[in-house]
């Protein structure tokens, strides 16, 4: 993990990536409820191009909803979304969404794929029927992703033939064949065993150094922090504190951080020592 670390203050060192990089993604005072139960309440959070942001918190804080906010999924009541200049509430129109969605890549927590396809038609079935893209182009394409996710030997493979690890690695690469200018991340390890956890986040880091904006909702604190720009800590439907990432880790200013990272190392290490149980020869 640490040579992500390491990449990351190379790239911060020649990029872009801090505070003086343009905006690519506001929220300004984001509400949502269903029925009377209130989702969020008051989100204002920037991120800025070629910056990793990570939205750490318990379940239920808001997480997963924020993302769907940003790729119009979901429509706040409330307050205004913004990628790359566009008024996400604003878009009625099917084609206007579509326009959107093609510059923002989602990867979720289940993977998605189309059981009937093969890892490279998963990979090829957007660009050929969203961006018109040729059969050729496209493939050329799929191959490299698939090589660059460290899966090049399984382009012909079915998602019931992979592994969850590789799944969702194919997940990415598919995000990644449409060329975003963002991609969103939601809990994309909750579903692996830990052997598999860190295939995914390998190649996420990768992506983080090479400059891609990412916005990573995530449990994985070590990652979090390694890769991360900014932190954002939510709970209860609101930001409760957002920072860098040595700051919200090791200096928390709000109570509620404190208490929630307090609790995920505590879990981590009672995980830490049943593995090391189970590893033990009977």
């Amino acid at each position: 993990m640490m040579s992500l670390v390491h990449g990351r203050a190379a790239l911060s060192a020649t990029h872009s990536s801090g505070h003086d990089a343009p905006a690519l993604v506001t929220l300004r005072d984001v509400h949502l409820s269903y029925g009377d139960a209130a989702v969020l309440r008051g989100i204002d959070l920037t991120v800025r191009r070629n910056q990793a942001v990570s939205i750490i918190g318990p379940s239920g804080s808001g997480k997963s909803t924020i993302l769907r906010c940003i790729n119009g999924l979901i429509a706040p009541k409330r307050g205004e979304v913004r990628v790359g200049g566009v008024d996400v509430g604003a878009l009625k129109r099917d084609d206007e969404k579509i326009a959107l969605r093609k510059r923002i890549g989602f990867v979720f927590q289940q993977y998605n794929l189309f059981p009937h396809l093969s890892a490279l038609q998963n990979l090829t079935i957007a660009p050929m029927r969203v961006l018109g893209a040729s059969r050729a182009e496209a493939e050329h394409t799929a191959h490299a992703l698939l090589a660059k996710v460290q899966l090049a030997d399984k382009a012909g493979a079915y998602p019931g033939e992979l592994s969850g690890g590789q799944q969702q690695r194919v997940a990415i690469a598919r995000a990644l064949a449409m060329q975003p200018e963002l991609i969103l991340f939601d809990e994309v390890t909750s579903a692996l065993d830990p052997q598999t956890v860190g295939e995914v986040l390998n190649v996420i880091g990768e992506l983080v150094d090479e400059g891609l904006t990412c916005v990573l909702v995530t449990h994985e604190m070590r990652f979090a922090e390694d890769i991360s720009d900014r932190v954002a800590y939510t709970e209860g439907g609101v930001i409760v504190e957002e920072g860098a990432p040595e700051q919200i880790f090791h200096a928390p200013r709000d109570e509620h951080t404190r208490r929630f990272l307090d609790s995920t190392q505590s879990r981590a290490r009672r995980t830490r020592s049943s593995l090391k149980l189970a590893s033990i020869p009977s």
